[in-house]
């Protein structure tokens, strides 16, 4: 059957819902769905038992009528035992393999068959369509929905499970996969990215052997912690910056989360990707949906850089809030006065952050709290009110003064969480996350709030409402999260006679379901996603923020491996880099670092020598000038520091015309010999003459760049220049520009 859907601009706009197919399955006959994006295609087809089954993964076929062919080449088992490439595979009756569901029907039976029933195609406008099949159980009225979004162009792929049943009791959700992808080849190789606090996103690329590899989180809060739902998948030879098929994925979902990689007795990959079973069995009620969080993954048959673009230009048009728009630079007050502070001494800031030049001044934790002062983290946690002696005047003075010094003003909440020493933990004990039977367990002295409640949802929200409706020039938030859920049970659910299993899911719900009320109200208010650092970093929650922070550790060196990391999955118009004091590298090596990203300062100003403090000021007027193409251009990573005495990473306009090239040394040893090479250029065109500039010199430095030598796009793309870095400039900035 030929399945090939296009829309013309005029069609889009005459209706959204157009070019939409319905194939209801006919009695033997063989049903082909591809999900094809510009240069990759996921095909499925059913089989003669009428199940659905993935049958291809690769590149496109030119004529679309040989799709149906494919399975000709696979002598696949149909069998019940062989069924390893079943699209969603369903627990309990033929499958004797990892499951993507597993349930408990309402009369405790806990078998289920899915077979294909239709499906259909919608196409949104000219980039964007959705495909859903729809599986249903044939003794049961149980039913799968499975749905994938796809941006043709930037070769992404959105996918998602909607669970729903008609039976007469609650059916038991044990498992509920996102998506059960399956790849015939040879070779596989996942690259992970494992931490801990301080130590966030640590890459580690192995070949996928027989048997099965998990990825996943227990944490309830901060659930990339020690494992992010980020990863990269290449086939048939480790992952390459510029070449071979690669995919970068990520389950889209703030908790815990479970990957499984699995190399099955057929040396083939089956990836089942999903919310955590983990202590989540899921009381499903009749007719209700039960949509699962969205793994989203980028395809590319030219390597890591290639999917990262795209899923750079897919995040920011159609995921990251704002992603098209602009960001804030800032002065943060917290490593220059922690919690030690009054309003005279923060106006005071303001002075710095307006001779720094930044937009903003953000007050970070230490402001609230009167019974239980906030001047420590053991207190104060829940009681959202201005600390009478600390700010007697209230925030919305400070508001007014730093308008008056031409700067904005942000601050910091954490509003998740509580301490136990609160008046609010005093009054409302049962909003807590704890088990009543057990000692209560803190992290970082404090404990999680219940946010399956709908009564503390309205708690939450108040929080950031009252602060925006006392003070409607308030500009930023900072949204922190710093404990893991312990002790995991719900005073609520157990009131409403719910299970405690689904705590987990019903919290995160939770919490978007604040986050959607803010943003109808405050729809452009920039917010920061922060979480003990880099705790949390996902494409659902980026709905609702603007940036994220990636990392409490603002070492630079180290910040450079981390940034690094992320690239692979987030733009760095999403990433928060402050300049701090943490280090030995000299402060240009600093700003420089936190210029790949949302620069902003968290060092005393005020007592910057004369020359750094010029420094700064000169480097935010440049930044200001290149911010637009870090931001919303092109990122080419060209040197890897993790297999090189230097890092080199540059970002390129979208008409070529001007780039900025970062260039740092990341070894210390006197015997380097990468810094007697040029660094190749990519990303320009071949064609153009272009000249190359060093920017954020310190005062009193000259550069060794000749800036008036002219170069054609191709020598610097194939030949390259040297940036000259060593011992004595381990931290060089270029400046690209075409010439005219």
């Amino acid at each position: 059957m030929k399945e090939k859907y296009t829309c013309s601009t005029k069609v889009k706009l005459m209706f959204l819902w157009s070019c939409i197919m319905m194939v209801s399955h006919l009695s033997g006959q063989i049903i082909t769905i591809p999900i094809s994006t510009a240069n990759s295609v996921v095909l499925m087809q059913t089989d003669s038992n009428n199940r659905l089954r993935t049958i291809y993964f690769g590149k496109p076929l030119e004529n679309d009528t040989e799709y149906a062919g494919v399975s000709a080449n696979y002598n696949y088992d149909e069998s019940n035992a062989g069924i390893y490439n079943s699209s969603y595979t369903p627990a309990g009756t033929w499958n004797l393999s990892e499951p993507a569901i597993q349930v408990k029907h309402a009369d405790g039976n806990p078998s289920l068959e899915l077979k294909y029933l239709s499906h259909k195609k919608e196409i949104i406008d000219e980039n964007t369509s959705i495909t859903s099949i729809l599986l249903k159980d044939p003794v049961y009225p149980f039913e799968v929905t499975l749905i994938y979004k796809v941006w043709t162009k930037e070769n992404i792929i959105e996918q998602w499970t909607e669970i729903k049943h008609k039976e007469k009791k609650p059916v038991l959700l044990q498992k509920y996969a996102s998506a059960n992808l399956y790849f015939a080849g040879k070779d596989f190789y996942l690259t992970s990215f494992q931490g801990e606090y301080l130590k966030e996103m640590q890459p580690a690329e192995t070949k996928l052997i027989q048997g099965i590899r998990t990825l996943d989180s227990k944490l309830g809060t901060r659930s990339m912690l020690l494992q992010t739902p980020n990863f990269i998948l290449s086939f048939g030879k480790p992952a390459s910056e510029n070449e071979g098929s690669v995919m970068l994925g990520q389950l889209a979902w703030s908790s815990n989360f479970k990957l499984d990689f699995e190399i099955d007795s057929h040396k083939n990959l089956r990836l089942i990707a999903g919310i955590n079973p983990f202590a989540s069995e899921y009381s499903l009620a009749p007719n209700e949906i039960f949509k699962t969080p969205s793994l989203i993954y980028a395809l590319s048959n030219n390597g890591t850089g290639e999917a990262s673009r795209n899923l750079h230009d897919w995040a920011r048009k159609y995921r990251l809030l704002d992603g098209q728009g602009e960001r804030l630079t800032l002065l943060n007050n917290w490593e220059a006065t922690y919690f030690d502070f009054d309003e005279n001494k923060i106006v005071d800031l303001f002075k710095d952050a307006k001779d720094l030049g930044v937009d903003m001044f953000l007050l970070d934790d230490g402001w609230f709290g009167n019974k239980y002062p906030r001047n420590n983290d053991d207190a104060g946690l829940g009681d959202w009110q201005e600390n009478k002696k600390k700010l007697p005047s209230g925030l919305g003075y400070l508001v007014k003064e730093a308008k008056k010094e031409g700067i904005k003003f942000g601050i910091w909440i954490e509003p998740e969480m509580v301490n136990p020493k609160s008046e609010l933990y005093e009054k409302h004990p049962d909003w807590v996350i704890k088990q009543p039977q057990r000692p209560e367990i803190y992290y970082r002295n404090q404990m999680v709030l219940d946010m399956s409640n709908p009564e503390v949802q309205d708690f939450v929200y108040g929080i950031v409402d009252n602060l925006f409706v006392k003070n409607p020039e308030l500009a930023f938030i900072k949204w922190d999260c710093n404990a893991v859920i312990y002790n995991a049970y719900s005073s609520y659910l157990n009131k409403k006679g719910l299970p405690q299993s689904n705590l987990y899911v019903d919290y995160t719900e939770g919490l978007y379901k604040v986050l959607q009320r803010i943003r109808a109200k405050y729809p452009k208010v920039p917010m920061m996603l922060c979480s003990g650092g880099g705790g949390r970093g996902d494409y659902e929650l980026l709905k609702y923020f603007t940036e994220f922070w990636p990392t409490d550790d603002t070492e630079p060196l180290e910040r450079i491996f981390v940034q690094w990391d992320y690239s692979y999955f987030f733009p760095s118009i999403a990433t928060d880099n402050h300049v701090t004091d943490w280090g030995k590298q000299p402060l240009k090596f600093r700003v420089d670092v936190a210029s790949m990203g949302k620069l902003g300062f968290d060092i005393v100003a005020g007592k910057l020598d004369e020359k750094d403090k010029l420094f700064c000021k000169q480097a935010i007027t440049s930044y200001n000038s290149f911010k637009d193409i870090v931001w919303h251009g092109d990122m080419y990573r060209l040197v890897n520091p993790h297999e090189n005495d230097i890092a080199a990473l540059m970002y390129v306009n979208p008409d070529k015309s001007k780039a900025i090239v970062f260039n740092y040394l990341v070894n210390n040893r006197f015997n380097i010999t990468a810094t007697k090479r040029p660094v190749v250029l990519n990303g320009l065109n071949s064609k153009k003459k272009y000249t190359v500039k060093e920017i954020n010199l310190y005062p009193g430095e000259t550069s060794s760049i000749a800036s008036d030598k002219v170069y054609t796009g191709d020598f610097l793309m194939k030949a390259g220049i040297n940036p000259n870095v060593n011992l004595k400039r381990t931290s060089v900035l270029l400046e690209v520009n075409e010439v005219q």
